[in-house]
Formats: C-alpha cells, sequence, structure tokens
C-alpha cells in the first residue's frame, strides 16, 4: 500500500486530502506543521520511507520551503519525494520550490481527481527510477566482476611467463589496495588501485621470455630491454579509455621517489600517487618471494629494506605505512 505524508496547517485541507487518498487505497498520514513532520521522522526508525509528501508552503513559525530544507538534512527525510500544496500561483514560488528539489505543484482548493492522479503519477515515477536504478547497479556490478574475471585471468598470464613470480600481480595488488585503504582512500579508489596493481607488470608481455627467466644475471642489453616493460604496458592499458588512470601503475611503479627510476626519471609528487604506492608494494613482494637463486627475505631484512628506501625509493607516508603492515604480521604470514 502506498504512503503519503500530508503536511498542511489548514484541518479542512488535511481532512480533505486524506480522505481523497484514502478512499483511493493510500495509507495516510496527516501532520498540522513543519514541525510536526521533522519530529515524526525523529521519533520512528522508519525501514520503509513514506511514498510521497504532500507539503503546504504557507504554514507559521516554519513554511514548506524551509521545512524542505530541513526535510533534506533528515536521515528518514533526505530521499521522500515531495509534492508541494499551494493557493500561490506565483512563477517565483514555483521556481523556489523546484529548485529545493520538489516534483511538482498541486493547486488548492483540491479537484480529487487530479490530486490522486498526481500523486499516484509522483509515486509510480519515483518508483520506477528506482527500479531502473537498482538495474543499472546490477547490471554494472554483473560488468565489473566480468571485468575483474577477465583481469585475474591477464594477470595470471603475466605471471606464468616468469616461472619466479607466481601469483606476484595478485599480491601486489593487494598489498596496495590495503596501503590505500590505510591512507584514506574510498571504496571506489581501493577498487581502481587494486586494478592497476593488478595490471602493473602487462609490459612484460612484450619482454621475451629466455630474457625473463634468464637465471644469471642480467646483461646491460638484456636490462635495458627489460626496462621497456612499463612504456610497453602503459601503451596496452591507455587504449582503456572507460579508465584512463589505468596505465599509471603500470608506467611508473619503477621510479624512484627522489629521481632517478624509469621510464620517465620522475621526482616526489611528479609521480603519480597511485604508482607510489604500487612501488612500495611491488618492491615488497620482491622480496618476500621465492627466487632461483634465494629463498624468501627474512622479515627483518625486508623490514630494513623499505626503511632504507624511504624517501629515497619510496614516498615515506607510503612506506611508513607498509612498515606498519610488516610489524603487524607477527607470524610472517604477508608473503608468497
Amino acid at each position: 500500500m502506498d504512503w503519503v505524508l500530508i503536511v498542511d496547517d489548514d484541518i479542512v485541507n488535511l481532512k480533505m486530502a486524506g480522505t481523497i487518498l484514502s478512499r483511493s487505497g493510500m495509507r495516510v498520514t496527516a501532520l498540522k506543521s513543519g514541525h510536526a513532520l521533522l519530529d515524526f521522522l525523529d521519533k520512528f526508525s522508519i525501514n520503509e520511507p513514506p511514498d510521497l509528501c504532500l507539503l503546504d508552503i504557507k504554514m507559521p513559525l516554519l513554511n514548506g520551503f524551509d521545512t524542505l530544507k530541513q526535510l533534506r538534512k533528515h536521515e528518514n527525510g533526505k530521499d521522500i519525494p515531495v509534492i508541494f500544496l499551494t493557493a500561490d500561483e506565483s512563477e517565483n514560488a514555483e521556481t523556489l520550490g523546484l529548485s529545493l528539489g520538489a516534483m511538482d505543484f498541486i493547486k488548492k482548493p483540491f479537484i480529487p481527481e487530479v490530486l490522486t492522479l498526481r500523486v499516484r503519477h509522483i509515486i509510480d515515477l519515483v518508483r520506477l527510477q528506482k527500479n531502473l536504478e537498482h538495474e543499472v547497479a546490477k547490471k554494472t556490478e554483473e560488468n565489473y566482476k566480468l571485468f575483474i574475471h577477465v583481469v585475474l585471468s591477464l594477470a595470471a598470464a603475466i605471471d606464468a611467463k616468469d616461472i619466479y613470480t607466481n601469483g606476484h600481480s595478485a599480491r601486489v595488488a593487494k598489498y596496495s589496495r590495503e596501503i590505500a585503504r590505510r591512507y584514506g582512500y574510498n571504496e571506489q579508489q581501493q577498487n581502481d588501485i587494486y586494478m592497476m596493481g593488478l595490471l602493473h607488470d602487462v609490459g612484460k608481455i612484450g619482454i621475451p621470455d629466455k630474457i625473463i627467466n634468464k637465471p644469471g644475471s642480467l646483461t646491460k642489453e638484456e636490462y635495458e630491454i627489460i626496462k621497456k616493460h612499463p612504456l610497453i604496458g602503459a601503451r596496452i592499458l591507455e587504449s582503456i579509455n572507460e579508465m584512463p588512470t589505468l596505465a599509471n601503475g603500470a608506467r611508473w611503479h619503477h621510479e624512484k621517489f627522489s629521481g632517478g627510476g624509469y621510464p620517465d626519471g620522475l621526482i616526489g609528487g611528479e609521480i603519480p600517487e597511485q604508482a607510489r604506492i604500487i612501488a612500495v608494494a611491488d618492491a615488497y613482494d620482491a622480496m618476500t618471494s621465492r627466487r632461483s637463486y634465494r629463498a624468501e627475505l627474512p622479515q627483518d631484512v625486508v623490514r630494513s629494506e623499505i626503511e632504507k628506501g624511504r624517501g629515497t625509493q619510496f614516498d615515506p607516508k607510503f612506506a611508513d605505512i607498509m612498515l606498519a603492515m610488516i610489524d603487524e604480521d607477527k607470524d610472517y604470514s604477508m608473503k608468497e
């Protein structure tokens, strides 16, 4: 059953509107002032909010416009659609009411059929909008999950090229998201940096396997080829127009905070913040993963290296967050 609040200081109008809507099968709550409306919303924890509020404009103490302003700040009332009731036909009144978020105006005295039709029209319209929003959100979530699945598969394929870094991209993504969360990123920003972490090494697709998996030291020429993977990755990801910052992690995760990194030799704040986060996570995972020539490094050694790189290789604030994460990892489980 549709639920309508009617707020009017005129008892005759209140009873008339209530009778008309009740006869049309609606649940009606009648209130005599704006203060009474706000008090009503204060006293009840409303799980299912009213479908609509009919709000008179000319009321003593708190007029309809001021009531609507207060309603939009109220936790239980901010999303309730409002139709103004008015005998004022001035253009200014309608302009102000619509600018405050009212959905319609109904002139007094009421014509029963018009009142009922307008109320039902607005309730149906709002319900349709909510249903559409729900469907769009549902489809967006489904698309995002599919996208994540594809990206995870791609990250696994990237890691499969390097026999020494199984699961590296997924761990870097996880550590990056946790650093971002602790730094204060919102959920969407955390999801974005997680995606960047998964794809930070995508450019290795363009590097020959014999170089990536060479067991001994790289020659100068081979190292220069390896150093091309950030630019290759950036070119791949820059083509994804829907997420223009996706390439940030791939291109700049080997830059150093004090300079001297690659590919662009950026310094400090010139390096995108996401890349500075990923740089710490990437270095941490490299030290805590097994290699053909060594086991994972002891935790105290890893901590010392992160601290040593604070302000030189790494942005100090993100290095400090990683150091805190290390200190909390008492049993050294945060590793490959």
